[in-house]
């Protein structure tokens, strides 16, 4: 993508990542710039399946429910197996940002699958961690890019939804100009 101004919000649980997905999207917010990433902890128990970008889940977990909404707004959606992390499902851009990671070779310095995405899009190592330690935890992760205007309103509104923290990556500085939410 042209534009890598992102923001990350980290959120608690599912509700508070689908109400922030749902307020952008009330809000007119492209959802094309939106992903959400965070472990799907009852595969394990349940078939999960999935089709290409262009189709939809075909099985799913007990949380299918909650997935099965973000991938009708999302572009875009894979299931990853990450070793030290589990299983993790992914919607929107970052997929693609994976998957070009990991296929041009860009894991680095012991980053995940998820972490080469970010990294390939700007997001410093040191906060790269930070991510990965949350998706482990059974967090979730909900990223927009695009200009800087975008992304300021796109933080301002993922706010409303109590998150634990949210944080700007611009690609201007490459560095984090983190923003506590509380």
């Amino acid at each position: 993508m042209s534009q890598k101004n992102t923001v990350i919000a980290i959120y608690e649980n599912h509700p508070q990542a689908e109400e922030a997905l749902k307020e952008l999207q009330r809000s007119g917010f492209d959802m094309k710039k939106l992903s959400i990433a965070g472990k799907d902890y009852h595969t394990e128990e349940h078939v999960v399946g999935y089709y290409n970008a262009g189709d939809r889940m075909k099985r799913w977990g007990k949380s299918g429910a909650f997935w099965g909404g973000f991938w009708g707004l999302l572009f875009g959606s894979a299931f990853f197996a990450i070793p030290g992390i589990g299983p993790v499902l992914v919607a929107g851009p970052l997929v693609a940002w994976i998957v070009g990671a990991l296929e041009g070779a860009v894991v680095v310095g012991g980053l995940s699958a998820i972490g080469a995405g970010l990294y390939s899009i700007g997001v410093p190592k040191d906060s790269i961690v930070q991510y990965e330690s949350a998706i482990k935890s059974d967090k979730f992760l909900l990223l927009a890019h695009g200009t800087e205007e975008e992304v300021a309103r796109a933080r301002e509104i993922m706010r409303t939804a109590q998150p634990l923290e949210v944080t700007v990556h611009a690609i201007k500085q490459q560095e984090t100009a983190g923003t506590a939410a509380r």
